[in-house]
């Protein structure tokens, strides 16, 4: 499947897989960009997006992002809509610094990696509270062991 991607600087190399067993791309930051100890920033991704029908862009961090830098993602995952590829939608990485020492992110280096993944619109229909049933899980948590 062709996705339509455009590269704001084309000195960068096009996003691609690592391996043949590789599900997700790497996003390389556009420039050099420093993260203040305790402090969020945005790191340019250097790439918009059009993502086909059904499909929607999950932004995952890598697996070394935090043992080498600190650096997460304060929203865990970011999600990139087929609707997000305008001429100023650029997809930009957003990290928290839990170190107490400043990172900086080098233009052209791995900082988070890409996901397509099949999506599905559907209908919410509302329910009367009966027919929730009398047993529950026992809510948020309700799987932890007791101490």
């Amino acid at each position: 499947m062709q996705v339509e991607i455009f590269r704001i600087d084309n000195t960068l190399e096009l996003p691609h897989f690592e391996t043949s067993g590789s599900f997700g791309f790497d996003f390389l930051s556009r420039k050099t960009t420093k993260i203040p100890p305790s402090s969020r920033g945005l790191i340019p991704g250097n790439i918009i997006i059009k993502c086909p029908p059904h499909l929607a862009l999950l932004i995952l961090p890598r697996s070394s992002l935090f043992k080498k830098t600190n650096l997460i993602f304060p929203h865990s995952i970011g999600l990139i809509d087929k609707d997000y590829c305008g001429g100023k939608d650029e997809i930009m990485i957003q990290v928290f610094n839990l170190g107490k020492e400043e990172v900086i992110i080098n233009r052209g280096e791995k900082i988070a990696q890409g996901l397509f993944v099949k999506t599905e619109k559907v209908d919410f229909t509302e329910i009367p509270e009966t027919f929730l049933g009398k047993n529950s899980r026992g809510g948020f948590g309700s799987t932890d062991t007791k101490n």
